[in-house]
Protein backbone atom coordinates (compact mmCIF):
# COMPACT_ATOMS: atom_id res chain seq x y z
CA UNK A 1 0.00 0.00 0.00
CA UNK A 2 1.08 3.55 -0.73
CA UNK A 3 2.17 5.84 2.11
CA UNK A 4 0.77 9.34 1.96
CA UNK A 5 0.93 12.38 4.24
CA UNK A 6 -1.90 14.75 5.09
CA UNK A 7 -1.76 18.13 6.79
CA UNK A 8 -5.02 18.64 8.70
CA UNK A 9 -6.36 21.58 10.69
CA UNK A 10 -9.23 20.62 13.01
CA UNK A 11 -11.70 23.23 14.24
CA UNK A 12 -14.50 23.00 16.80
CA UNK A 13 -14.30 21.72 20.37
CA UNK A 14 -10.81 20.28 19.94
CA UNK A 15 -8.74 21.87 22.71
CA UNK A 16 -9.05 21.00 26.39
CA UNK A 17 -10.80 17.69 25.61
CA UNK A 18 -7.81 15.29 25.33
CA UNK A 19 -7.73 15.59 21.53
CA UNK A 20 -3.94 15.45 21.13
CA UNK A 21 -3.60 12.44 23.44
CA UNK A 22 -6.39 10.60 21.64
CA UNK A 23 -4.64 11.40 18.34
CA UNK A 24 -1.35 10.07 19.70
CA UNK A 25 -2.83 6.74 20.80
CA UNK A 26 -5.03 6.34 17.70
CA UNK A 27 -2.11 7.11 15.37
CA UNK A 28 0.17 4.63 17.13
CA UNK A 29 -2.47 1.88 17.11
CA UNK A 30 -3.06 2.41 13.36
CA UNK A 31 0.63 2.59 12.39
CA UNK A 32 0.46 6.30 11.51
CA UNK A 33 3.42 8.63 12.02
CA UNK A 34 3.62 12.42 12.24
CA UNK A 35 2.69 15.01 14.86
CA UNK A 36 -0.15 17.01 16.44
CA UNK A 37 -0.21 20.41 18.21
CA UNK A 38 -2.58 23.04 19.55
CA UNK A 39 -2.74 26.40 17.79
CA UNK A 40 -3.36 29.81 19.40
CA UNK A 41 -6.66 30.26 17.53
CA UNK A 42 -8.21 27.22 19.26
CA UNK A 43 -7.66 24.83 16.38
CA UNK A 44 -5.49 21.72 16.36
CA UNK A 45 -2.99 21.12 13.56
CA UNK A 46 -1.64 17.69 12.61
CA UNK A 47 0.40 15.92 9.98
CA UNK A 48 -0.43 12.24 9.56
CA UNK A 49 1.58 9.81 7.44
CA UNK A 50 0.75 6.24 6.53
CA UNK A 51 -1.71 4.30 4.44
CA UNK A 52 -4.74 6.42 3.60
CA UNK A 53 -7.13 3.98 5.28
CA UNK A 54 -5.03 4.10 8.49
CA UNK A 55 -5.08 7.91 8.47
CA UNK A 56 -8.85 7.89 7.96
CA UNK A 57 -9.32 5.42 10.85
CA UNK A 58 -7.16 7.60 13.10
CA UNK A 59 -9.21 10.73 12.35
CA UNK A 60 -12.47 8.80 12.80
CA UNK A 61 -11.38 7.41 16.18
CA UNK A 62 -10.35 10.82 17.47
CA UNK A 63 -13.52 12.48 16.20
CA UNK A 64 -15.74 9.94 17.92
CA UNK A 65 -14.22 10.63 21.34
CA UNK A 66 -16.25 12.03 24.21
CA UNK A 67 -16.34 15.83 24.41
CA UNK A 68 -14.69 16.19 20.97
CA UNK A 69 -16.75 18.02 18.35
CA UNK A 70 -14.99 18.61 15.03
CA UNK A 71 -16.96 21.23 13.09
CA UNK A 72 -14.47 21.74 10.24
CA UNK A 73 -11.36 20.04 8.85
CA UNK A 74 -8.99 21.62 6.36
CA UNK A 75 -7.15 18.72 4.67
CA UNK A 76 -4.22 19.02 2.30
CA UNK A 77 -2.09 16.21 0.89
CA UNK A 78 1.62 16.98 1.22
CA UNK A 79 4.90 15.16 0.42
CA UNK A 80 5.82 12.10 2.49
CA UNK A 81 8.57 12.68 5.13
CA UNK A 82 9.18 9.01 5.99
CA UNK A 83 8.65 9.60 9.72
CA UNK A 84 8.62 6.52 11.93
CA UNK A 85 7.06 7.92 15.11
CA UNK A 86 4.23 10.16 16.26
CA UNK A 87 4.69 13.08 18.63
CA UNK A 88 2.67 15.65 20.49
CA UNK A 89 4.19 19.07 19.98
Amino acid sequence: MERIRKHIVFRGDVQGVGFRYRMYYAARSNGVSGWVRNEYDGSVEAELEGEESAIDRTVEQVGSGRFVCITDMEVKRIPVHNDHSFEIR
